[in-house]
This record gives structure tokens, C-alpha cells and sequence, in this order.
């Protein structure tokens, strides 16, 4: 009688033993599928830039504007006096902006035919998340980029620098939570966004992904069309469905003064998943060739 009450507490410490996190170790709960939100679908979004807040340590915005007062895609000049941004940032951020008022053209990822990495990755269109019970994938249109985060995971201790870093997720009620860390900034055109602005191998990305009904969405559509000409049909007050919306944040000592966010809101796109391979046509807008990434030697 003793010895199998023995037995069985024995059991039972072990099990504990082997399900019980170590100390200071981060484990995801598992959510129950029903409360999982179903982002399906392919979303879309006007380019080329973030949603500013409204107030706060927010995204740069466009110095050059059409005679509409939106953003002049032809010329990206971003606020290089934008608090958010250190000294030494914001000097770069004003040197890509005068290259772009020479009309010229100013090299970035998606024009050079360039992994985009993150967060510039975010303006690519269209996207798509594709949610499955381990892993969330994020497929991008333009050069069919694609990342993945891995669900209730920790990172790893040691990261191994990646063009789209280490990402790991989990929901929380109705929002998929995005955090990543690890995005290699050894590379060519490294950039946070479409102004040039730069980023250390300290960038930290937070998204929160939710949808949301009109009535919610439309304070981000307002933002985003005082900066961008949104695309025709992009938002649409009749649409009984459902918007999705991303809002992150961005966090990097070396470059920026503080932590700042910015959001991008999407509308499902009815023109689903067209063919957008950057490196078939390397002619940019300035009339040369695009540095599109070459194998140094031949495969074979």
C-alpha cells in the first residue's frame, strides 16, 4: 500500500518535471481554436508607406507632396526632423531624400529587386497570412517574398541573422501577436522604409494583427489617404465584411530616440493573387539597371 502511493507520487513528480517550464522561461498558451481570428484571404494596401498615428512617436511621413497634399511617390523625401530619429539617422534619412529630388531615383529593396526584410517587408502588397496550429506564414506579393513565425515559442538564445529575422507569435483574444528580432542589417539597401531610414542589428519589430469593421477601420484609412493616393476601390463604407489591421512597433537604440508605432490598415482585394516577380523587368523608374542580387559564379 505504501509503496505504490510512494510509486505513484513518484510518477507524478516526474511528469510535473518534465511539462514545468525552467525559471524565467516564456511558454505560449495554446488558445482554443474557436477564439482564433481567420485572417484568410488576400489583403491589400496603397504604397508606399506607414499609417502615422494621429499624435506620438510615430512613422516618418513624405516632405514632398502633390498638389493634392498626399505623398509624391516620385520623390520620397522623409521628415529627417522627425524626433524619433538620432542625429546620425536622421542625415541619412535628408541624403536619400535630396538623391530623390534630383529625380534620379533612390535605390531601396523593392526597386533593386532586394529581400525587403521587416518592417519595410510590410508595404509589399498583396498579403496574405496563412495560419496553421504551429506556425504562422506571411506570403508578400511583389518578388513572392514569404516569412514565418513559429507559435508559442521563446526565441532562440542565439539568433543567427536573417534577411526576415527570427520571428515567433501568439494571439491574444482576437490580435496575433508578431515579435521579431534578428534582422540582418549587414546587407545591401538596408532600410526601415521607402525614405532610407536605417536600422542596427538591435531592431526589434512588434505586430499585432486584428480585424476590424468599418466603422473601426476607417480612422486608419483616413490616416493612411492624407499621406498616400489610395488605391481606387480600397475602401469601401458598404462592405459588410471585415478589414484587417497591423499595427507594430518598432524599437532600435541605435537609430531611433524612443520606441515608436505606426500602423497599416488592409481591404480584402478581389483581384487575388497576381504575378509580380521583380527581377523579370530591372528597369526602375530612373532608367537604369536594378542591382538585382547575382550569384557570384555559375551554379553549374
Amino acid at each position: 500500500m505504501h509503496l505504490q502511493r510512494r510509486d505513484f507520487l513518484l510518477v507524478v513528480t516526474l511528469v510535473l518535471g518534465v511539462v514545468t517550464p525552467a525559471f524565467g522561461q516564456t511558454v505560449g498558451v495554446e488558445q482554443g481554436s474557436a477564439s482564433i481570428p481567420d485572417f484568410s484571404g488576400v489583403w491589400n494596401h496603397s504604397i508606399p508607406g506607414f499609417e502615422p498615428l494621429a499624435s506620438g512617436p510615430t512613422a516618418l511621413v513624405n516632405r514632398s507632396r502633390r498638389p493634392n497634399g498626399t505623398g509624391n511617390i516620385l520623390k520620397l523625401v522623409g521628415d529627417y526632423t522627425n524626433p524619433i530619429l538620432k542625429p546620425q539617422a536622421a542625415e541619412i534619412v535628408k541624403k536619400h531624400g535630396e538623391i530623390a529630388l534630383m529625380g534620379i531615383g533612390d535605390p531601396n529593396p523593392r526597386n533593386q529587386c532586394w529581400p525587403s526584410g521587416v518592417p519595410f517587408v510590410f508595404t509589399d502588397r498583396p498579403t496574405e497570412l496563412v495560419q496553421t496550429p504551429d506556425r504562422i506564414t506571411i506570403l508578400y506579393g511583389h518578388d513572392h517574398q514569404v516569412r514565418r513565425a513559429r507559435l508559442n515559442e521563446p526565441h532562440p538564445a542565439r539568433v543567427v541573422p536573417s534577411w526576415y529575422g527570427d520571428s515567433v507569435g501568439h494571439y491574444e483574444g482576437d490580435t496575433l501577436v508578431i515579435d521579431t528580432i534578428g534582422i540582418k542589417a549587414d546587407r545591401p539597401f538596408a532600410m526601415i522604409d521607402w525614405y532610407g531610414t536605417p536600422y542596427t542589428q538591435a531592431l526589434h519589430v512588434i505586430e499585432r494583427y486584428r480585424l476590424l469593421d468599418y466603422a473601426a477601420a476607417k480612422e486608419g484609412f483616413d490616416r493612411d489617404a492624407k499621406q498616400h493616393n489610395p488605391v481606387q476601390g480600397i475602401r469601401d463604407p458598404n462592405n459588410p465584411g471585415k478589414y484587417l489591421q497591423l499595427q507594430f512597433t518598432i524599437e532600435d537604440e541605435g537609430v531611433f530616440t524612443t520606441p515608436w508605432t505606426a500602423t497599416m490598415t488592409y481591404v480584402r482585394d478581389p483581384d487575388g493573387w497576381p504575378e509580380m516577380v521583380c527581377a523579370e523587368n530591372i528597369q526602375w523608374y530612373s532608367g537604369k539597371s536594378a542591382e538585382v542580387p547575382r550569384a557570384d559564379k555559375p551554379d553549374f
